[in-house]
C-alpha cells in the first residue's frame, strides 16, 4: 500500500519540524516546500509561483501551509507589506496549484492566527469561531486578509480548514526558550498590568489537532487552535517564577516594554494585546486535549529546557 502523502509549506521552522516528525510517525510519506533545500524530503518553491513543485500535489492526502514572514519585527511599512505578502500569496499560489490537479489533495489546512480577534478585557467573552469578534488594526487585518485569499481559491474537491492557531509552547522553539531564558533572570513579573489574556496551546496538542482535523472529513471552515483555558499574563508569569524562583523580580511596565520593544526591533503588542480565544468547534467536534490548564503544560514542558 503506498504511504499517504503529506505536503507541508513552509515547514522547516517550529511547527513544520514538529508535524513532519509527528506524521511519519504515523506513516506518512512527508514532502516539505521551502525556500532553501537542504535535506532529503525537502523541494524547492519561492511561495509566490507556480512550478515543478506543484505536481507534488497530486494526489495527497493533505497540504498544509505554514508559510508566513515573523511578525517578531517593527511594523513599519517595508515589514508590514512583507509580513502580508508572505502570507495572501503562499495562500493564492497553492490554490492555483491544487485547482490545476487531476487528483487534487485530499484536504488543505491553511494558518491563521488567533490575534485575528479584538483585544478581549476582563468582562468580555472569550471568542469562539461563531461569535468571535474581529480586530481592525494592523495584525488583526493582516489574518483576515489571509483568509479571505484562503477561502477565494477555486478548489472545490478539496476540503478546507483555516486554523487560528494561538502560541504554540515547545521546549525546542517558539516562544517559550526566550521566555524562560527572561524569566531565568528575573524578568517573570506581569508585563505592562499583566491582565491581558494570553491564549496558547502545547506543541503536542498541536499536532494531534492536525491528526483530529484530517481524520474527520465532516469538519471543514474555521478553528480555533488554542487550549480550552487561557489565562491572564499574570498568572502565566507566576507559573514562570515559580519554576524558576530567582533571586531578583524586575518589574515590566509599559514604557519599559516600549523602550525594549524599540531597541529589539519588535513591538509590544505581542506582549500586550489581550488575545482571549477558545477551541470551541474542536471540543464540540470530541477532541480531547492533553494539556488542557497552562500550568499542567508548563510543568511538562520547562524541565524539557536547557
Amino acid at each position: 500500500m503506498n504511504q499517504p502523502r503529506l505536503i507541508l509549506a513552509g515547514g522547516t521552522g517550529f511547527l513544520g519540524n514538529h508535524l513532519a516528525r509527528y506524521f511519519r510517525q504515523l506513516g506518512y510519506e512527508v514532502l516539505t516546500l521551502t525556500r532553501r533545500v537542504q535535506r532529503f524530503g525537502e523541494t524547492a518553491w519561492d511561495g509566490r509561483t507556480l512550478s515543478s513543485w506543484a505536481t507534488k500535489l497530486e494526489g495527497a492526502a493533505a497540504v498544509i501551509n505554514l508559510v508566513g514572514r515573523s511578525v517578531d519585527c517593527r511594523y513599519n511599512a517595508v515589514n508590514k507589506y512583507a509580513i502580508t505578502r508572505s502570507r495572501t500569496e503562499s495562500t493564492r499560489v497553492l490554490g492555483e496549484a491544487i485547482a490545476r490537479c487531476q487528483n487534487p489533495p485530499a484536504v488543505w489546512l491553511n494558518s491563521s492566527s488567533a490575534t485575528i480577534y479584538a483585544h478581549t478585557t476582563d468582562e468580555q467573552p472569550a471568542n469562539s469561531e461563531a461569535t468571535g469578534k474581529l480586530g481592525r488594526d494592523f495584525s488583526e487585518m493582516v489574518a483576515q486578509q489571509w483568509e479571505a485569499e484562503f477561502w477565494l481559491a477555486p478548489t472545490p474537491r478539496t476540503r478546507r480548514l483555516a486554523l487560528r492557531t494561538a502560541i504554540v509552547l515547545g521546549a525546542d522553539g517558539g516562544a517559550l526558550p526566550v521566555m524562560a531564558r527572561l524569566a531565568r533572570f528575573g524578568l517573570c513579573t506581569p508585563q505592562g498590568s499583566g491582565q491581558q489574556w494570553m491564549s496558547w496551546l502545547h506543541i503536542t496538542d498541536f499536532c494531534r489537532a492536525v491528526e483530529f482535523l484530517l481524520a474527520h472529513p465532516a469538519l471543514e471552515g474555521t478553528f480555533n487552535l488554542c487550549a480550552p483555558q487561557p489565562l491572564p499574563n499574570h498568572e502565566f508569569n507566576a507559573v514562570l517564577a515559580a519554576h524558576y524562583q530567582p533571586r531578583w523580580r524586575l518589574p515590566q511596565p509599559r514604557w519599559l516594554l516600549e523602550i525594549g520593544a524599540f531597541l529589539l526591533r519588535t513591538e509590544t503588542e505581542l506582549l500586550l494585546k489581550s488575545r482571549k480565544v477558545v477551541p470551541q468547534r474542536l471540543l464540540e467536534a470530541g477532541f480531547q486535549f492533553r494539556y488542557p490548564s497552562c500550568p499542567t503544560a508548563l510543568a511538562n514542558l520547562l524541565p524539557q529546557l536547557v
